[in-house]
């Protein structure tokens, strides 16, 4: 019988601020609208699992500090049935917070983050005696700042956890943060080799390869995207590369079969915001391999779970259950790519 599925990670609070544009250094912006969601990988992910399909088992591992937000959050993942046995309150830091800016007229966003209790997650906060699962999930590599940290036999600390997790018998998954940085080919590489599945945004995948995924226009390199997900695989992920953008869900298992599937084609006007859209596409990859369901069936399930939270402000309130989701793909056109 299957147990279900835990993830472990960034746990923040989002302030999410609505702007007229957002302002060169020094200028002013208007703000319309202000409202606060739960959001980071774990509550994005789990919360988007738990709308999709209430009958599965899940599990949260991570840190909050002992205030309102945390007891915010905890309150929001129990209203859903989660277990959050291994969410710990620490009285030393407050939780984690992102003022989002998010552009009216194109629903483009920008984070300012706090750091907070994330930069304690380790090791010894996942107990796998208590951890009741199939699949562990962990997002995001590059903002978790113990589990960044190096290793002198694994290279980094997350590959350590990863190795134990897989010991363990469980299958693992690993995302990674959006940044402007060199940190991917010294912090991301070693612990691909532990990760079953590896979903990232083409930005991430991109900057792990060292394959550029866009041009100076900012185009999509679609013909790019197998040489980059062959890359990863040689770079040791286990049995699934996926990688998502704006464009459409690309993917290569085990045996370097290659696969792609275009994005919905949505309606003017139905993007609220683009908050939690990669976690949602995330939960979508995840849904279908606990239910071991094929690679395109994933991705499809995949892009039209990211399209249902666009169509809400914050990261999980457009999140529909696994029937909706399906409507939603079976009823909208897809926008056309090739390679």
């Amino acid at each position: 019988m299957k147990k279900g599925i835990a993830v472990g990670g960034n746990i923040v609070v989002d302030y999410v601020k609505t702007i007229d544009s957002y302002p060169k250094q020094g200028n002013l912006s208007t703000i319309f609208t202000v409202s606060k969601a739960v959001g980071g990988a774990l509550p994005n992910v789990l919360l988007d699992l738990a709308k999709m399909d209430s009958s599965i088992p899940l599990q949260a591992i991570g840190l909050v500090g002992n205030d309102e937000d945390g007891e915010q959050i905890i309150r929001n993942l129990k209203q859903y049935n989660i277990n959050t046995e291994l969410v710990k309150q620490d009285a030393n830091i407050g939780t984690s917070f992102s003022d989002v800016m998010t552009v009216k007229s194109t629903g483009a966003r920008t984070f300012f983050h706090y750091r907070g209790t994330n930069r304690l997650l380790d090791m010894e906060h996942f107990d796998f005696e208590k951890i009741e699962a199939d699949l562990l999930h962990i997002g995001y590599a590059l903002l978790l700042d113990s589990l960044d940290a190096s290793d002198p036999e694994y290279g980094v600390v997350m590959a350590r956890l990863l190795d134990k997790a897989q010991k363990s018998g469980l299958k693992t998954s690993l995302d990674v943060v959006s940044e402007n940085s060199d940190r991917y080919s010294r912090i991301v590489p070693p612990s691909l080799k532990y990760c079953n599945y590896f979903i990232v945004n083409e930005v991430e995948a991109s900057l792990t390869a060292g394959i550029p995924l866009r041009d100076e226009k900012d185009i999509l390199l679609v013909e790019n995207m197998p040489d980059v997900c062959s890359r990863l695989m040689d770079m040791g992920v286990n049995d699934l590369v996926v990688i998502h953008a704006p464009e459409g869900g690309y993917a290569m298992d085990r045996s370097r079969k290659y696969y792609q599937q275009e994005s919905l084609k949505l309606p003017d006007g139905y993007i609220k915001g683009t908050v939690g859209a990669g976690d949602a596409f995330c939960a979508g990859i995840l849904y279908s391999l606990y239910k071991e369901w094929d690679v395109n069936r994933a991705l499809q399930t995949a892009s039209a779970a990211a399209a249902c939270c666009l169509s809400e402000m914050n990261a999980t309130d457009g999140m529909r259950d696994i029937a909706g989701i399906e409507e939603l793909y079976d009823t909208m056109s897809r926008t056309s790519q090739s390679i």
